[in-house]
């Protein structure tokens, strides 16, 4: 690389969980440094987050427009490159969108936007302006989901005939009180939009489902369900679904599943083998078959898998190591883009964020309404 890729952030101030993740991940690989930042509408708090992260105070903003607008009137060789959103769900849109428009590349939450009307402009806009736009499926980039795409692609389970993806956790089985700001926001739907659970952990079910099996989902029949009392959102549901090769398959994502962490495993059945991948044993990928021994694949001697680890055997990787795989290649995609050379990326896109959105309005059209099955 040329230099290192300056970048942004909006949100991730004090008592935001995500921000540090991805500070921490962007740091990673020594190819990102955060050089400003509006970490919250409070320009006093904002600051104060800025100082503990060794910012100067000139570029901690009190919102992102003031911290486009002087950014933007920085040196080339000064200003961001990128900016990282880690707001809740409402602000997405607006801040990409300003970005974009004042020559900015954007790293954004899940999921992209509120609405499909929005995700397609802002696809648009991406489009019209020629940047780069990340979105942060970060599941995607552990190294056995990678190989476990590979596996697919390679035809090693055959043709591919059900995917179950489930994703249960257990932290809203109960009422949130105004302290807990993280569950605040989720089950609020001025800021998380209309769905909390399935737009929160679903999305990332159906994205990692598609991107592993190269299918697409093309109509869906949901079931939504709010269990805490005075919640107004959804806190657990399933979906069937049927995807593009004639493959069927079931979506289950609850967050009232007490006692339960963050357990999403995906399952993919072929007519030659099938495998299962955990996220809370991110290290290994188990492929079955009716004619053979079951095999358990780990990491550091899964071949491919190796060229997006970055530690030896018996020494885990996971979460943030797979938030930092998103923004190295996104990194490695900014310097390219400078350098007007080809380069192409892994990270999910903004057409994956279109996607979501549109996958995420189905779900909650199917559960409310009289027709059942959706199209996609």
């Amino acid at each position: 690389m040329e230099r290192k890729i300056r970048m942004g952030m909006v949100g991730g101030g004090a008592g935001a969980f995500i921000g540090n993740v991805h500070r921490m991940a962007a740091r990673l690989d020594g190819n990102i440094e955060l050089v400003c930042g509006a970490f919250g509408r409070d320009g006093e708090k904002s600051r104060a987050t800025g100082k503990s992260l060794f910012i100067p105070a000139d570029r901690c903003y009190a919102g992102y427009e003031e911290m486009f607008a002087k950014e933007s009137q920085l040196p080339a060789d000064k200003r961001m490159d990128f900016v990282s959103i880690t707001t809740p769900n409402h602000l997405h849109y607006p801040i990409a969108m300003k970005a974009l428009q004042l020559g900015f590349h954007v790293v954004c939450e899940k999921p992209m936007t509120l609405t499909v009307e929005e995700a397609e402009s802002l696809a648009a806009e991406v489009k019209k302006t020629g940047l780069l736009f990340c979105l942060t499926h970060n599941y995607t980039a552990y190294p056995m989901a990678r190989f476990a795409r590979q596996l697919v692609r390679e035809g090693k389970l055959g043709d591919i005939r059900r995917i179950m993806v489930e994703y249960p956790q257990g932290w809203l089985a109960d009422a949130v009180t105004v302290d807990n700001k993280q569950g605040s926001w989720r089950t609020d739907p001025k800021t998380s939009g209309i769905t909390c659970c399935m737009g929160d952990i679903g999305s990332h079910s159906e994205n990692l489902a598609e991107f592993v099996s190269g299918l697409k989902i093309t109509e869906l029949c949901a079931n939504l369900k709010t269990f805490v009392p005075g919640r107004t959102l959804d806190d657990d549901g399933d979906v069937l679904l049927k995807f593009d090769n004639g493959a069927i398959g079931t979506l289950t994502a609850s967050q009232i599943a007490v006692g339960e962490e963050n357990a999403l495993k995906l399952r993919i059945y072929g007519s030659r083998a099938a495998l299962e991948w955990r996220q809370e044993n991110p290290e290994s990928l188990i492929v079955k078959r009716n004619d053979g021994a079951m095999e358990t694949f780990r990491r550091n001697w899964a071949g491919a898998a190796s060229n997006w680890s970055r530690l030896p055997a018996g020494h885990p990787e996971g979460f943030i190591e797979a938030f930092a795989s998103l923004y190295n290649d996104f990194a490695q995609a900014i310097d390219a883009f400078n350098a007007k050379r080809s380069y192409t990326p892994e990270y999910p896109s903004v057409d994956d964020g279109v996607r979501g959105v549109k996958i995420i309005h189905a779900i909650v059209a199917s559960a409310s309404g009289d027709q059942k099955w959706i199209k996609l």
